[in-house]
């Protein structure tokens, strides 16, 4: 019940343009650890991202020199109040951009004299940030999740790495698949329970297992369905999935679909060693998906294009793969 009134509150974020989820630190240092060789001599792009505010620009500031980065650049869609959240549009209509490289001062946060304003509202897809991306080498941000596709279609277009929070749902986007599919684009080492939550406007209803109101007065709301796509190499990318399970004198555990030559996989951790064809897994296998161990066959549908049915019910959204180790 808790789910289903959850994934209810973000579909109805999703059709209003509820873009104003905000990352916490602790969910940024938990991810970026694993990604520190990436960054040596490297321009980071934050292009959604007050660096008043952002804790992204608070990560790679203070990290600066840890990383050995050459500059970070974060751009800002019009111009967002200190507490976050901004409804006055009358006033600020222009964005901005700070460029950092390092300096050492006591507060490496921008004041009103350092950051330069655009001559539009800084929009990711404006002409004025997309210069700013052409000069970058690694994007590093929490886009707006209702414009998630076109955001990703960008990065493609301007070859980008990226490392960017989405729902786990843009899993299930032709786009982003295609991606995945192709080796192009990956989960990152975070994904649902593993990013705690965002900080969100008061209108926001809290929900989620760890939703709070924090120390600072924040409202915390943890949807438990969000992801780290990348295409950042990670450690997990090159780890095999354990095998224990075995298909044969168990096939009654495996049914066969009724429009595609493959048997279905309920649970990751069951998929059976010792078969050969093709296996329909839950989406959440591309969390532990090694491309040298399992070819990605299609997504969702059969033989005849409808969803991959077992006795006339479809099961959840599935995976086609197969061994390649056979």
């Amino acid at each position: 019940m808790a789910r289903n009134a959850t994934n209810k509150l973000l579909q109805k974020a999703k059709k209003s343009k509820s873009d104003e989820f905000y990352t916490q630190l602790k969910d940024i240092e938990s991810e970026l650890q694993h990604y520190k060789a990436h960054f040596k001599d490297k321009v980071v792009f934050c292009n959604c991202d007050d660096p008043r505010i952002s804790q992204f620009f608070n990560y790679f500031a203070s990290n600066f020199h840890e990383l050995s980065l050459k500059k970070l650049v974060t751009a800002c869609y019009r111009k967002q109040a200190r507490n976050l959240f901004n409804f006055n549009t009358e006033e600020d209509e222009n964005g901005f951009f700070f460029e950092y490289c390092g300096e050492e001062k006591q507060y490496n946060k921008p004041n009103s004299t350092e950051i330069v304003y655009f001559n539009g509202d800084g929009d990711f897809r404006s002409s004025e940030s997309i210069e700013l991306l052409k000069q970058s080498d690694i994007v590093v941000t929490n886009p707006p999740f209702s414009l998630f596709r076109e955001y990703v279609s960008q990065l493609v277009k301007y070859d980008k790495k990226f490392l960017i929070i989405g729902n786990i749902n843009a899993i299930t986007y032709k786009e982003i698949f295609k991606l995945i599919k192709e080796n192009k684009a990956w989960l990152g080492i975070n994904l649902g329970r593993g990013i705690s939550g965002f900080i969100v406007p008061e209108h926001y209803e809290l929900y989620g297992t760890e939703a709070r109101i924090d120390s600072l007065g924040n409202r915390i709301v943890s949807p438990n369905n969000c992801l780290w796509l990348t295409n950042l190499d990670t450690f997990k990318r090159h780890e095999d999935i354990v095998l224990t399970k075995k298909y044969f004198g168990n096939e009654a555990e495996y049914p066969k679909y009724d429009n595609y030559d493959g048997i279905n996989v309920d649970r990751t951790k069951n998929i059976p060693l010792d078969y050969k064809g093709a296996m329909g897994v839950p989406i959440t296998f591309l969390h532990k998906f090694n491309p040298n161990q399992f070819e990605i066959i299609k997504f969702r549908k059969g033989d005849d294009e409808k969803d991959l049915s077992i006795n006339g019910k479809c099961p959840y959204f599935r995976i086609l793969i197969k061994n390649k180790r056979f």
